[in-house]
């Protein structure tokens, strides 16, 4: 059983950045991929990007590559999504997610975070 919270969200002016946390507990977390995923007012809930269980590989969205990346701390069973250059479009709640095949997509997520807020200014 792995539980995961997310911290980090806010509010913050276009142009600005956040970086999000996602702590895990349990001892399995680094035999996880882990994903973050987005949801919009009205929208469906989307990929944003994930990180592989050694953390040397990452893959984005293509809405936020180039200003989205991520890291993971396995030792302290966190995950990060450092997030640049901020836009409108991108308030949404974020989940943090964890998958033991893959993190890529929902149907693919065995736990998922409650999710934190970040709304962007313009």
């Amino acid at each position: 059983q792995v539980q995961l919270v997310e911290s980090g969200g806010g509010l913050v002016q276009a142009g600005g950045s956040l970086r999000l946390s996602c702590a895990a507990s349990g001892r399995t977390f680094s035999t996880y991929i882990v994903g973050w995923f987005r949801q919009a007012p009205g929208k469906e809930r989307e990929f944003v990007g994930s990180i592989s269980r050694s953390g040397l590989t990452i893959d984005t969205a293509d809405s936020v590559k180039g200003r989205f990346t991520m890291s993971r701390d396995n030792a302290k069973n966190t995950v990060y999504l450092q997030m640049n250059s901020l836009k409108p479009e991108d308030t949404a709640v974020y989940y943090c997610a964890a998958g033991t095949v893959s993190a890529a997509s929902a149907q693919n997520i065995n736990y998922w975070g409650q999710g934190t807020q970040v709304t962007v200014s313009s």
